[in-house]
């Protein structure tokens, strides 16, 4: 049996010690979804499960200098917009998920929303996806996050070499087998 995956490096405590082959595969004996029984990455098979609506929120935070913030707040940064062109990044990225995430299933998105907030140091970002499909949305949320984040800083780098992206993360899901899951946005 070849094997794609071994574990490196194990948290205390883990079942797996480092060195340890995940190869094994079948239901209730497979140690991820996406490793057949020869040990290949595949794509997980959703076609028996039902489509449900689904919802997936992720937050995350670009910290920046006052000088960014005045500049995005102002709106005089040379390349524009910094807001508008990070939120169109934001759905553009959820649009495109399964295309830069290789296991991710292109899903149908009803709705997508980008919302950024200038708070003291930092620029919050959070992303809504809606859908009704077979498999959930939370890597689209990431993706919408990230886009968008990462689009700020492009945007802004000539001001300020320092910042830095950080806590993105999902915020809560619903929908789906697995159950929902809410957590408290970070403070």
């Amino acid at each position: 049996m070849r094997c794609a995956v071994r574990v490196i490096d194990a948290v205390p405590g883990s079942e797996y010690d480092p060195g340890t082959l995940l190869c094994r595969a079948g239901k209730g004996n497979s140690v991820s979804s996406h490793i057949d029984a020869s040990g290949a990455v595949v794509m997980v098979d959703v076609s028996a499960k039902a489509a449900t609506s689904r919802t997936a929120v992720a937050e995350g935070f670009l910290r920046v200098s006052p000088a960014v913030l005045d500049a995005i707040r102002d709106n005089t940064l040379k390349k524009g917009d910094a807001l508008a062109t990070a939120r169109v990044a934001g759905i553009l990225a959820v649009k495109n998920t399964p295309r830069t995430i290789p296991l991710c299933h292109d899903i149908p998105i009803s709705g997508c929303g980008v919302d950024l907030a200038l708070e003291e140091g930092r620029i919050r970002a959070v992303c809504r996806v809606v859908c009704h499909a077979r498999t959930g949305a939370e890597m689209e949320a990431l993706s919408g996050v990230s886009a968008a984040l990462l689009t700020l800083y492009d945007m802004a780098k000539s001001l300020d070499k320092d910042m830095e992206i950080g806590g993105v993360r999902l915020l809560s899901k619903s929908g789906g087998a697995s159950g929902d899951i809410v957590r408290e946005p970070a403070r």
